[in-house]
């Protein structure tokens, strides 16, 4: 096809990077043919067809394609085969069809000769075009393997040169040159190129191809053979594109002033906001404001609240994002909106089945187990109007307290939460921060409720007597509303400022000792005691619970590892001295941890832990299982104790000396056992005509009273009695009975008061092989708690005064 040289062509503003590509080769008969102008043979009558989707090409343009569709990729092939070398390139009506028919493309395109293409490794080719004339199809003459159309080339009329015409010209120009200097997506090498055309035709073809029109627009503008009118629409096109720009620059500059220049990032988002204003379309802004509303609507709150939530919606809308208030109003929404106001779940009220799951999961403790049924019963019975108790489970460590609680909203077939009270010294730890607080968030307690995702969950507070105060306020005091069932409807929280209703909480507390939980809020709690286990019962948890556990969790089963009875029992008793089960789990751990060795390092295959065997496996006993004083002595009398991890024995020592009638006591004693040491040195000194001894056998001695383990911190008046018989006997000379252990306060007078506790020391003195146990007459219904065996093994006197001591322990 004949060329003329050294014209200038319309580069097209797409793919430049294959164009340098091909321009590195430096071929130089190519680039001559690159250089050259469309002067070619007529267009043929038959073409393969490119179906192209997103793009309009114009006369003039040399451009790449990158094409993968098998249609393309033949009629490129046969392009090349034949004289010349021309393919139709039609924009498709609809972009996302794959494979267009007729009737999916615009009926008027443009010719192009393919110049060069490129198979790349992924089966598509890359093909460099020249685009000639526009053409016309008149009919389809083939749609497979590769779509063959028959075409009629448009020749532009002619356009003499008319003021008309050369003033649309400037005006497109001008407007275009404009265009360039204000947009930023338009290279400056655009307005190089269009200035060198002097054909008013082709200037609107090369001024087009830069312009970000839509392609039905572009599409309009190529089907416009008319010079005249092609210009007066790019005339039209270009003024509108300009108006947006000033659109652009006027609402860039109202935002620049309003924020300044400092807060960038926030220009940029209002930039962004005014222009989708403009443009008619929604931001992400509004997108997050119709979330929180549509949230809120389906939280169900009480009317007040979700009228403070939109409130505070409001305010969201109206605070710069970049603003700290922002952040703070976002949590707060979101607070409020995952609040559980409405959700409750169902309560299981088949009593038979909770009291199943309650023996499933704990060994004994029937008066809790029945004070949980109980509720469960009334629950069935009245329904919302029973107001739920406030429970608190008090008792020796690794008794199962805080397990029980898991285990009661498995019964209840309700959620469960856990907040661990111990050293809390900060009162916003349960009432929250107020928002004003850098950092603020909700209290223990409604985060809680948050987990649960219901406002009816079983809340366990565990170690409530471990609360701490300080300068931060009271954390006791705080609870003492969330701990009341007349007030808790309506529980403030200083974060959420807003009422919660608790009320239907189930709320259990666990504490080891009553005495440091302030009385205002014990009086609030419903106590339950939970004593220490006996032996048996030790050994039921054992077998039934923490073997079990255990060996699943070190990987063991029961063929490989066992612990008989026996080893079990010598287990309980010489390897752990304490009230509940926790040592006892960590020992049975350490057993299942050197049998995995002894099995893993292919030492053995099973394991058979027995008594002989345990020694080996655990060291030496660590504790005296049993162990009495071996005979009656003068001066030492045993006694009874309470302490956080059950019960246990002590034995008093008195050895009076010479002096001046000074008595001295050591043990660390506190004040109360103090004082009892006076009582009871006051009353034996009354007694002694009744002992048989010279009513001044005490002058000229002085009384040291010694209780062991001396670094261990004792208080309390049940020593009392405990006191009286080793006095007595110390003076009198007349030995203690081994074998009798005692509890009782004492007074002046001699009268033996009731203690607490009687049963876990009841457990200590049968664990320490005691056979006689005096107690406080008034203590007697206690012993109902005591499990028959023990009682059966036992003898029992019961004290009304301290003579009564006297005569039962003293030889």
């Amino acid at each position: 096809m004949p060329r003329k040289a050294k014209k200038s062509v319309d580069i097209a503003p797409l793919g430049l990077d294959l164009l340098e590509d091909v321009l590195l080769r430096e071929d130089e008969a190519f680039l001559e043919e690159l250089e050259a102008d469309w002067e070619g043979e007529p267009v043929p009558g038959v073409l393969p067809l490119i179906p192209i989707r997103d793009s309009v090409y114009f006369p003039g343009m040399i451009f790449p394609l990158t094409l993968g569709r098998e249609c393309s990729v033949r009629a490129v092939e046969v392009a090349q085969e034949g004289r010349p070398r021309m393919v139709a390139l039609i924009t498709q009506r609809d972009l996302q069809v794959e494979d267009p028919r007729p009737g999916d493309l615009y009926d008027i395109g443009i010719a192009a000769e393919v110049m060069q293409f490129t198979r790349i490794p992924d089966g598509m080719l890359r093909v460099l075009l020249e685009a000639g004339p526009r053409i016309r199809v008149r009919r389809f003459l083939q749609t497979d393997p590769y779509l063959r159309i028959e075409v009629e080339s448009l020749p532009l009329p002619p356009e003499p040169p008319t003021p008309q015409v050369e003033a649309l010209a400037r005006t497109v120009t001008v407007q275009f040159e404009r265009l360039v200097t204000d947009a930023k997506g338009i290279p400056p090498e655009a307005l190089v190129n269009v200035l060198s055309v002097d054909e008013p035709g082709r200037l609107a073809d090369t001024i087009i191809p830069y312009l970000a029109l839509r392609v039905e627009q572009k599409q309009k503008l190529l089907e416009t053979l008319s010079v005249v009118e092609r210009l007066e629409k790019l005339a039209a096109v270009l003024h509108e594109e300009s108006a947006i720009l000033e659109i652009q620059k006027d609402i860039r500059s109202r935002v620049e002033k309003e924020m300044g220049d400092h807060q960038r990032e926030f220009f940029l988002r209002e930039q962004l906001k005014a222009i989708q204003s403009e443009l008619g379309e929604a931001d992400d802004r509004a997108s997050e404001l119709s979330e929180y509303r549509e949230k809120i609507q389906s939280a169900k709150m009480p009317e007040e609240i979700e009228a403070r939530a939109f409130k505070e919606l409001d305010r969201f809308e109206k605070t710069p994002l970049v603003s700290p208030e922002a952040g703070v109003l976002r949590n707060y929404l979101d607070l409020l909106v995952s609040m559980p106001w409405s959700t409750l779940t169902e309560d299981r009220l088949d009593i038979t089945e909770a009291e199943r799951i309650l023996d499933e999961d704990h060994y004994g403790l029937p008066k809790v187990k029945e004070r949980i049924l109980e509720f469960l019963a009334v629950r069935k019975l009245a329904g919302d109007k029973l107001k739920a108790p406030i429970l608190c489970f008090v008792g020796p460590p690794g008794v199962g307290k805080t397990s029980l609680g898991r285990s009661v909203a498995r019964a209840l077939g309700r959620k469960f939460a856990r907040l661990s009270l111990g050293g809390v010294r900060d009162e916003a730890e349960i009432r929250g921060h107020r928002r004003t607080y850098v950092g603020a968030m909700p209290g223990r307690i409604l985060q809680a409720i948050r987990q649960a995702g219901s406002r009816n969950p079983v809340i366990v507070l565990d170690e409530i007597d471990k609360l701490g105060n300080d300068f931060r306020g009271d954390p006791s005091s705080a609870l003492l509303e969330a701990l009341d069932p007349e007030q808790n409807k309506e529980f403030s929280d200083h974060y959420l400022e807003v009422p919660f209703d608790l009320s239907q909480a189930l709320f259990i507390a666990t504490a080891n000792l009553l005495d440091t939980i302030p009385p205002a809020l014990r009086d609030r709690l419903e106590v339950i005691y939970f004593s220490g286990y006996i032996e048996s019962e030790k050994r039921a948890i054992a077998q039934n619970h923490l073997l079990p556990r255990q060996r699943e969790s070190h990987g063991l089963s029961e063929e490989n590892f066992t612990l008989s009875p026996e080893g079990l029992v010598h287990l309980i008793r010489e390897y752990t001295r304490e009230a509940g089960v926790r040592n006892l789990h960590r020992e049975i751990g350490s057993l299942c941890r050197k049998a995995a060795r002894k099995i893993a390092g292919d030492e053995s295959t099973v394991v058979a832990v027995d008594v002989p065997t345990l020694e080996a496996l655990l060291g030496k006993p660590r504790y005296d299982w049993g162990k009495m004083e071996d005979a009656d002595e003068v001066g030492a009398a045993t006694g009874l104790v309470y302490t956080e991890a059950g019960g246990d024995t002590i034995t008093i020592e008195v050895l009076p000396t010479r002096g001046e009638g000074k008595l001295t006591l050591t043990g660390q004693l506190g004040e109360v056992m103090r004082e009892s040491a006076q009582t009871a040195w006051t009353f034996v000194r009354s007694r002694l005509t009744t002992l048989g001894i010279a009513e001044d056998a005490d002058k000229g001695k002085d009384i040291h009273i010694h209780v062991p383990a001396g670094a261990v911190p004792k208080d309390g008046p049940s020593a009392g009695v405990t006191m009286v018989v080793a006095l007595a006997s110390a003076i009198s000379g007349r030995p203690v009975r081994c074998d009798v252990a005692m509890t009782g306060e004492i007074t002046l007078r001699g009268k033996v008061l009731p203690v607490g506790g009687i049963k876990e020391k009841v457990l200590a003195a049968h664990r320490s092989g005691i056979r006689i146990v005096l107690l406080p007459a008034e203590n007697e219904k206690d012993l109902d708690d005591l499990p028959e065996d023990v009682r059966a093994e036992l003898s029992f006197v019961f004290l009304r005064h301290a003579d009564d001591a006297l005569k039962a322990s003293l030889r």
